[in-house]
């Protein structure tokens, strides 16, 4: 099947998203429920419906496009990611996925496509964790991971609790109604930019995932004591930031002692209290982040830092429970998607490598739904969540060109 991607129409597409921001260009600030998420939320759907699809909302925001198949009693065939943006980073985050899914889809229809199986595109709710502490609101609740009584009790940082944005934003109905049974899809495939360096190193377009790396979330507010800098001498000192530090290098040590590359360990927030060159830290607070596509091997790594900060805090004289905020399972790419993605590749004669995303997706979530697979293509520098993140119009054409063709062979 030959297939015609506009690459001007989606760079342009792109382009005008990327005004919908708080924060001023090259830079993008999108938060989810803001006037500027609203605005590129209704102007995503009114290109839908200009492609001819069937547009739909759900309790939490997620936002459903629909081309029709042949046979629509079946389990659809979906694609998508999201279009909230943290603060001051880049355009192409979640929005290739996005907006290049729509491509594809209306590559596929000016083709003459018709698919037996429906295609659905998903633009789902607030994939970044920036307004609610909690990345992939949209589709952890679609997947049943979080609950709705877990939602209503999420406050922001200003305190607005998550209803109340929630009405705010223009979403109605129940949250129960959100979550979606499993084998709703049959299959579920993301284009996303890499977000890291591999693929341009090796020049390659084109990445097919085999799995997709979850993180553990631990926090912790350590408690010393406070004191004056000069006065309070060195013996018996109880020093909260010191206390934290050595469980940083707890991580850090635990992390490597693995001896395999796909485990990372990252003390990614520190903060101290009161803060004063004079004063002795009384308190800590600390967030680590801990990924592998690994399961056992993550947890293993998560039991040595618990036991870490137990020996720590004992000798240290310092007190604080580690916390788990969340504890996602990796997941395995299906090989049907996989297969379907390496097919297009070669129609296309792209070469590419199978690899890992070492970031996690909404694709992560889909994967407790449905078969789930995941396309990238290059980012510049490896460089992501930054004004600077970059993937060229002809490097996202191609994913686009793969995208259409991996949906055409699944809902065949």
């Amino acid at each position: 099947m030959n297939i015609s991607v506009n690459q001007e129409r989606l760079s342009a597409e792109l382009d005008t998203l990327a005004t919908f921001s708080d924060a001023p260009a090259p830079a993008v600030t999108r938060v989810l429920w803001t006037a500027r998420d609203l605005e590129a939320r209704a102007y995503f759907q009114i290109l839908c419906s200009e492609a001819g699809l069937s547009v739909r909302q759900d309790a939490l925001g997620n936002i459903f496009a629909r081309f029709e198949g042949t046979e629509p009693h079946l389990p659809a065939v979906a694609t998508g990611s999201h279009t909230d943006a943290i603060p001051h980073s880049g355009r192409f985050d979640g929005c290739v996925g996005v907006l290049g899914g729509l491509e594809a889809l209306r590559a596929l229809k000016s083709a003459g496509f018709v698919p037996r199986r429906s295609l659905e595109l998903i633009m789902f709710t607030s994939e970044e964790p920036t307004r609610f502490g909690l990345g992939c609101l949209g589709s952890r609740t679609m997947a049943g991971v979080l609950s709705p009584e877990k939602l209503r009790g999420l406050k922001d940082g200003d305190g607005i609790a998550f209803e109340t944005a929630r009405s705010a934003g223009g979403c109605s109905g129940e949250l129960e109604t959100v979550r979606l049974p499993e084998g709703c899809y049959h299959a579920f495939v993301e284009l996303h930019i890499e977000q890291g360096p591999l693929l341009e190193k090796a020049g390659l377009p084109l990445g097919v995932v085999a799995a997709i790396a979850a993180p553990a979330t631990l926090r912790l507010t350590i408690e010393g004591e406070g004191g004056h800098a000069g006065a309070r001498l060195m013996p018996g000192r109880r020093d909260a930031l010191l206390a934290g530090s050595e469980l940083a290098l707890a991580v850090e040590k635990a992390a490597l002692s693995t001896g395999a590359i796909d485990t990372v360990g990252t003390t990614g927030f520190f903060q101290i209290h009161p803060g004063a060159v004079n004063s002795i830290p009384s308190r800590a607070q600390i967030e680590i982040d801990v990924r592998d596509i690994e399961l056992e091997r993550r947890d293993e790594v998560v039991g040595q830092i618990r036991a870490a900060w137990d020996e720590i805090s004992e000798r240290r004289g310092v007190s604080g429970a580690l916390e788990t905020l969340n504890a996602d399972p990796p997941a395995t790419c299906a090989e049907s998607i996989v297969s379907a993605s390496q097919n297009a590749a070669k129609a296309l004669d792209l070469p590419f490598q199978k690899m890992v995303s070492r970031a996690y997706h909404d694709a992560l979530f889909m994967a407790r739904l449905c078969p789930t697979g995941m396309i990238f293509i290059p980012s510049k520098g490896g460089i992501s969540h930054r004004p600077d993140e970059y993937s060229s119009p002809e490097e996202i054409k191609r994913g686009v060109e793969v995208l259409a063709l991996s949906l055409a062979e699944l809902a065949a």
